[in-house]
């Protein structure tokens, strides 16, 4: 019998870890840039023209909190699905179904590696983009997106509870369209 929760998830994790870890450039550093530039180009254009609560709060400084968010939804999303999908186009998704893993250490290690993708990008997009906007915590306790769409005035418990909802249903759409076989790949020369 399998037990319900073992110690093979944990080589799952570090096998994702280690996948989005080698194309680092490509998973960290470009959404890094990009939130990056996308901060750059509205705040020069908009900032003198928006106006976020009443003045009291710069435009820059009132992006970029969205924009850490974004990041961190955007890939952990990302990470979870395109390594299901992948594995899937690749041929390698046996080596992973072939082990003695059970569907929630399965589920545990893809949720808990997309969410720590999610994190690290996060954070990189925070470090990054915090040098050109003083951020004021009493904006943070007062509107944050936690509050306006759980009302909840713990941010940090709503963002990790709404993340980890996000990233568990990119794995659920990844396992349907594996299952349901909807993702048809052809390769040449076979039929």
């Amino acid at each position: 019998m399998i037990p319900a929760f073992g110690s093979g998830w944990l080589t799952l994790l570090y096998k994702e870890l280690l996948r989005f870890w080698k194309v680092s450039f490509q998973t960290i550093l470009a959404p890094v840039l990009t939130a990056l530039l996308y901060l750059l180009i509205f705040s020069h254009v908009l900032e003198s023209r928006v106006s976020v609560f009443d003045g009291r709060v710069a435009y820059t400084a009132f992006l970029i909190p969205g924009l850490v968010m974004m990041s961190v939804l955007q890939n952990s999303f990302a990470n979870s699905s395109s390594s299901l999908i992948q594995s899937k186009i690749t041929g390698n998704l046996i080596f992973v179904l072939l082990p003695p893993l059970s569907p929630v250490d399965m589920f545990a290690a893809y949720v808990l590696g997309a969410m720590i993708r999610g994190i690290v990008v996060g954070l990189g997009v925070y470090l990054v983009t915090a040098a050109f906007a003083p951020l004021s915590m009493a904006l943070f306790h007062t509107v944050t997106p936690s509050t306006m769409i759980f009302g909840s005035s713990r941010p940090v418990t709503s963002c990790c509870r709404w993340h980890s909802s996000v990233t568990s249903s990119s794995v659920a759409i990844a396992c349907a369209s594996l299952s349901l076989g909807t993702m048809h790949t052809t390769f040449p020369g076979r039929r």
